[in-house]
């Protein structure tokens, strides 16, 4: 059953270039190990809430903005064994620090239950 991990950052807005480059390049890796799509999203309309909002789950600050993406993987069984692939390849190393406060990311894997 196909699965997928979720994420939801904040990025500083300066630094969308480079974000765009981390994306691609973060991108190109967990394909080669198996993901079907890898998916990144620049915020632009993700409103701030009072009790809940992408913005307050990532503490966004002014100078920053919501970034969303997700993986697609073929199965849990797969995106688990490729995960461990991802992390032990060099290529996600130091040099591959994120652009972005990995403290302030959220993020999960989930069952897909529908798609259309």
């Amino acid at each position: 059953m196909t699965y997928v991990d979720g994420f939801v950052a904040s990025v500083p807005a300066a630094k969308r270039a480079d974000f765009v480059e981390h994306a691609r390049n973060v991108a190109k890796i967990f394909k080669e190990f198996g993901a079907i799509s890898v998916v990144d999203c620049w915020g632009d309309d993700v409103p701030p809430g009072k009790l809940t909002s992408f913005p307050l789950a990532v503490q966004c600050k002014p100078d920053e903005t919501v970034v969303f993406g997700w993986i697609t993987w073929p199965s849990r069984e797969v995106r688990d064994e490729s995960w461990k692939k991802v992390m032990a390849d060099q290529r996600m190393q130091p040099a591959a620090v994120p652009p972005f406060d990995g403290k302030r990311m959220i993020f999960g894997g989930f069952e897909m239950i529908s798609a259309l």
